[in-house]
């Protein structure tokens, strides 16, 4: 946690929800998006992350539509996508739901032809032969250049238009490590200073960018589990990875956990298919451990196909959604049991008859306490014993079934499942 930011007190048991709104309907529009907010308020989806809703520059355009991140406006919509004013109706639909609504804010760079290319060609990077270019490889943008202080003052004023205009909520900032930190914190100082306190994540695992940030991306954490799918690594580096997060974060750092994204996705491949039979008890890791757990578009049916990221290519909603149940009841033990908390919980790991395979911790806070057992093989276990360090009575969150837990419970498991107790008893 930073010592001049503290995070917005809404947030160390929140979620959040990425929405893809080009491929989330047919229509791709904020209009269409809006007639999902029930059912997303159902499965207790309290953050909405809009990738970006701005317009996408023309010049170097990617495929049909081009890329998101490839802004032509700070300060428009993507006609794709709809009006300001339809963005305001969403915006303000969601907060009467009590959503928050975020918008990704894509700071390192801008779509080659940006207003600002011409406005204030000097607000980018030039290259030895005195033309636009962009660093790392991406041929649809360039580089802003933040050595200039005007640039600061005019990146800031595009956010406010947001908040002031949209009444949005906070920022998950593309590719945060790639923009100086000092700018992040004159940013959050100017914009966290008027009526509203913001929400900031940032995509990056830097340390030090908790110093303007509450909440980062648990890049490494997805890796692990995808390296322990492969067969390329042990359970032990998920602990020795968990452990990092603890010991080396500043305190109250928070993470935010995901099996899949639009990145990931699109780029990668669905989770399913890079975790496999893995992907749900991933997920339920992800809910439980300690961090914002980050859902995307989909993964409630579940989307099992990798989205195109520069054309055309909704979700194919068939009508059920097989695990909304599942994540709404993680998301709702979250918001109803203390240890669920981000923040002055006790997160001990217990040992099993068999840590090869088994990964198992108790969240406690107070008299809350929830438990958390995961099978992370492809075999059944008959007889799983936790050399309890606790005992009571515990329900679990997705059958109902209360039992009583002591150091002589057996469990038996199939290969790749989940069990999540909340203890019932003081």
């Amino acid at each position: 946690m930073s010592e001049q930011f503290t995070p917005v007190n809404w947030s160390s048991d929140t979620n959040i929800y990425e929405v893809n709104l080009r491929q989330y309907t047919e229509e791709g529009t904020f209009m269409a998006f809006e007639k999902e907010l029930p059912r997303l308020k159902n499965m207790g989806i309290e953050v909405l992350w809009f990738m970006p809703v701005t317009p996408i520059s023309e010049k170097m355009r990617q495929g049909t539509l081009g890329s998101y991140y490839a802004c032509s406006d700070y300060t428009a919509t993507n006609p794709e996508f709809g009006s300001i004013d339809d963005f305001k109706q969403l915006v303000d639909s969601a907060h009467t739901l009590q959503f928050k609504v975020i918008i990704d804010w894509v700071a390192n760079h801008t779509g080659w032809d940006h207003c600002w290319t011409w406005e204030h060609p000097d607000f980018y990077r030039r290259n030895n032969e005195g033309n636009f270019y962009d660093a790392h490889g991406w041929i649809d943008v360039i580089d802003l250049n933040y050595d200039n202080p005007g640039l600061h003052t005019a990146m800031i004023e595009a956010m406010k238009f947001w908040i002031h205009e949209c009444n949005i909520d906070g920022f998950r900032c593309d590719m945060a490590m790639l923009v100086p930190l000092t700018f992040w914190k004159n940013a959050r100082t100017a914009l966290d200073g008027g009526d509203k306190k913001l929400f900031w994540l940032a995509e990056c695992e830097e340390i030090d960018y908790h110093e303007a940030f509450d909440i980062t991306y648990g890049w490494k954490l997805l890796h692990c589990m995808e390296a322990f799918w492969r067969n390329e690594a042990g359970i032990e580096g998920l602990t020795n990875l968990l452990t990092y997060y603890h010991t080396e974060f500043p305190p109250g750092a928070m993470h935010a956990l995901f099996t899949t994204n639009h990145d990931e996705n699109s780029h990668s491949g669905s989770e399913y298919q890079r975790l496999g039979n893995a992907a749900n008890a991933f997920a339920v890791l992800c809910s439980t451990w300690n961090g914002i757990p980050l859902i995307y578009s989909g993964q409630e049916m579940p989307n099992k196909k990798s989205l195109k990221f520069f054309d055309k290519d909704a979700i194919e909603w068939n009508g059920h959604y097989e695990l909304h149940d599942f994540f709404k009841r993680l998301l709702s033990l979250r918001k109803s049991n203390a240890a669920m908390q981000v923040t002055n919980v006790q997160v001990q790991r217990i040992n099993t008859n068999d840590d090869r395979y088994l990964f198992c911790y108790v969240r406690k806070n107070g008299s809350d306490e929830v438990l958390v057992i995961l099978n992370l093989s492809h075999k059944d276990m008959s007889s799983v014993n936790l050399n309890a360090v606790t005992s009571g009575q515990y329900r679990n969150i997705f059958t109902e079934e209360v039992i009583e837990i002591n150091s002589d419970s057996n469990f038996q498991m199939n290969a790749w499942t989940y069990f999540v107790y909340e203890k019932i008893d003081g």
